[in-house]
């Protein structure tokens, strides 16, 4: 039997989502309590707009801090990566791979045919799906 390198068996299909005029301290809550390195940031129908990385968040918490802004009037918008590549829940996880190194991006959201968001692929489920393609058996029990 042939092993699925398709990004609908590794993405996950729930992921964190955030509005891009949330408090970026409620952003950063949510990715701390869920123990993730980002979110997808989405409209008002949970269409993808961008993503916000932990690293986002500290340049921003930082920006803030140096120039004193008060908390809660840091949004997420202002900080987020807009214009995100999206990948579909058929393509081959492999290739994604390559575009995420090529890019230097450590997540991507999933999207349908019809451009609604199905989950989020990021690089820990891009190792399961390598790992589990890849290695032996015998080497996983080990």
């Amino acid at each position: 039997m042939t092993k699925s390198v398709k990004v609908r068996d590794y993405m996950l299909k729930r992921p964190v989502l955030v509005h891009p005029d949330s408090d970026l301290f409620e952003a950063i809550h949510k990715i701390l309590t869920a123990k993730i390195s980002g979110v997808t940031v989405v409209d008002d129908r949970e269409k993808p707009v961008g993503m916000l990385s932990e690293l986002d968040a500290l340049r921003a918490i930082l920006h803030g801090t140096y120039y004193q802004e008060e908390v809660g009037t840091i949004l997420v918008r202002d900080h987020m990566t807009q214009g995100c590549e999206t990948v579909g829940p058929d393509d081959d996880i492999i290739d994604v791979a390559v575009s995420m190194l090529d890019h230097k991006h450590r997540r991507r959201p999933v999207i349908d045919s019809h451009g609604n968001l199905v989950g989020q692929l990021s690089c820990r489920q891009l190792l399961k799906g390598l790992k589990d393609f890849d290695v032996p058996q015998r080497r996983r029990e080990g």
